[in-house]
This record gives C-alpha cells, structure tokens and sequence, in this order.
C-alpha cells in the first residue's frame, strides 16, 4: 500500500467517524445508559409501589419476592426492546443505500407465520403474563407445580425454574400449569399429628402441648417466625391402642418446617419428663 492509498483511506476513516461514526457510538452509549439507568428507575419504582402498607395483607417477605419478580420481568423487557430498537438504527447507518422497510415488513410476515406454528410458545408466554400479574407464585416461594415441588428459583414469561427439596432442577414450561400450590403464600401453618396410648391423661398433655407452644413463640430466637402460637386443635381420631391429637399453628412464610422440627423436639423432651406414653400410628394412617 502507498503512501497515497494510505492517506485516502485514513480520510475515508476520518469522514466515516466524523458522521456515522460518531451516530453508532452514541447509540450504543445510549443503549447502555437508558438500559442500567431504566432498569435502576424500574426498580426504584417498584420497590415504592410494592410494599406491605401500601397493599393490605402483604408481609415484608411478601413484599421482596414481588418486587424481585417485577424487576426481573420489566428490566429484561426494558433490555430487550432497546437491543432491538439500537440494532435497527445502527443497521440503518451501516447500510444507508438498503431499504430496511420490506426487510422489516417480511420479518413481521415472517413472525406471524412463525407464530401460528409455535402455539405453544404463545401459550406459555401468556400464562408466564397471568402468573406474574395475579401473583400466583414469585421467586424464593415453596411450590408444588404439576407434581414437582421445590423453591421457585427463577420465574419468566416463558418458563419456571424450580430446584426441589434433592437439588434437582425442574424446568416447566408456563403453558402446562394450570393447578398451583404456594406453601409460602403470605403465612405457613404448623400442622402435623401426635400419636400417644389412650391411657394417658388427656388433658395434662393438652396442657403440655400448649404450653410448649407458647413457650416457643415466646422464644426470643424463634418470635420472629410464629405469628399464632402452636397448640392442640383437636383429637382427629382414636382407636384402642392410639389417640391422635392434632397441632396447629401459623408462622411466617417458609418457617413452619423449622418451627415445627423445634416443637416436636421440645414435645419429646416435655412428655418424657411428665411420663407420657407414645404410641404408634395405626397401619394406613400416615403423618404429616
């Protein structure tokens, strides 16, 4: 290359910086800032719409996961919007002489065909949608979805992702749930069976269980979980060798497995020294 070749083509470098040049640059720029600064914005926004005493009956537990599912659904929509609205102009200014409309008119033809052979992905899409704007389940909640249950790890409007209680992931496709169990829906309940013999004294461990309870909720480690106190609810059945007596309580979302793990422990310990007799569960009656 001359002297002269090398002179012409650093002033078409020049003049190409000078004008379309510098466009693309401060479109990309663009595109950076209004996706960090607009997704800063979106969650400003809604962690001040989103909160306990701005929606009745919503916990500060509540609160987060709804407004970490909203952030995660508008920002990703906020970003993808700006890639396509930046790479068109960009496109644009790289290839001034190429008429983008038909190009643009044939891609919408083309998505509209695309479309009806991807029901399913519309179908999903528009669940994902319904899902997320009737707060069905957020991201942390304890779910059972389909036969699969575990911990909602990430939420879109094309899929949920929820790891169960083993480690394994399950990927389900907003399209197929149509029956869901939140278990960490605005509170969790303790609720499980003690079995014991008919002989012992009924009322004392009546007495017991509600006062292990509340001796619980009282705990200073553990009041912040128990919103209602454990204690007896009923006897939901009896049999000659067996008596089961049913304990209720309400904690706050996803406490009541720990809660109740704690009780049971302090159970044991208080009706081995008051001398109340277990008994087992008779054969086809199962223990929550």
């Amino acid at each position: 290359m001359t002297a002269i070749d090398f002179e012409v083509l650093l002033q078409g470098l020049v003049r190409w910086l000078a004008d379309p040049g510098i466009i693309i640059f401060s479109i990309i720029i663009s595109a950076v800032i209004v996706s960090h600064f607009g997704g800063s914005i979106i969650a400003s926004l809604i962690r001040q719409t989103i909160r306990p005493h701005v929606l009745n009956g919503l916990t500060d537990e509540d609160a987060v996961k709804r407004q970490n599912t909203l952030i995660s659904l508008f920002t990703t929509v906020l970003k993808t919007l700006v890639a396509i609205a930046a790479f068109s102009m960009v496109a644009v200014k790289l290839f001034p002489s190429v008429d983008f409309g038909p190009l643009f008119a044939s891609a919408g033809i083309a998505g509209i065909a695309i479309g009806f052979g991807a029901q399913s992905i519309i179908k999903d899409f528009l669940s994902g949608v319904f899902i997320i704007l009737e707060n069905q389940y957020r991201v942390g909640d304890v779910v059972d979805i389909e036969g699969a249950a575990g911990t909602v790890e990430k939420l879109t409007i094309r899929s949920t992702i929820l790891r169960d209680f083993d480690g394994n992931v399950h990927f389900l496709p907003n399209g197929s749930v149509s029956h869901v169990i939140n278990k960490t829906m605005g509170f969790s309940k303790v609720n499980f069976s003690i079995t014991i013999k008919p002989e012992n004294d009924l009322d004392m461990v009546i007495k017991i269980i509600n006062a292990t309870g509340k001796k619980l909720a009282d705990d200073k480690n553990w009041a912040t979980k128990i919103i209602e106190a454990p204690q007896f609810f009923n006897i939901s059945s009896f049999t000659d060798v067996s008596v089961d007596m049913s304990v209720v309580g309400k904690t706050e979302p996803s406490e009541q497995w720990g809660v109740t793990s704690e009780l049971r422990r302090r159970l044991l310990s208080e009706f081995s020294k008051a001398g109340v007799e277990l008994a087992h569960a008779p054969l086809g009656i199962s223990k929550k």
